[in-house]
């Protein structure tokens, strides 16, 4: 029953926003939620994070363009992506720390991930 949704990828010119979104379901509790990206021939890279309540880490190559938000009700997490760059192009994946009911101990879940395109 565990899920992640992820939706909002897409085409864009560089200097261009899109926004992400995930939703996520099934969880006991949701400890890290956030997005990391990962381009052809290249290894999965943390975009952005954000706790429940408390701390957001970004990765340096988005600082200052990029901007995590998380609605804890709605079990949500948004990447707000604004003056992209050709070299942001990778798939996006949502991705949650978190219990599943049932366990002790927390794990990473992913989410099927989403195609963002940014053109020269």
């Amino acid at each position: 029953q565990v899920q992640l949704v992820e939706s909002g990828g897409g085409l864009v010119q560089a200097g261009g926003s899109l926004g992400l979104s995930c939703a996520a379901s099934g969880f006991f509790s949701i400890i890290t939620m956030g997005w990391y990206r990962q381009a052809p021939g290249k290894e999965r890279e943390l975009v952005a994070t954000k706790t429940r309540v408390g701390p957001i880490n970004y990765a340096d190559s988005v600082k200052g363009r990029f901007n995590i938000s998380r609605d804890n009700a709605k079990n949500t997490v948004y990447l707000q992506m604004n003056s992209l760059k050709p070299e942001d192009t990778a798939v996006y994946y949502c991705y949650a720390f978190a219990l599943f009911t049932g366990r002790s101990v927390p794990r990473p879940y992913w989410g099927q991930g989403t195609q963002v395109t940014v053109s020269s």
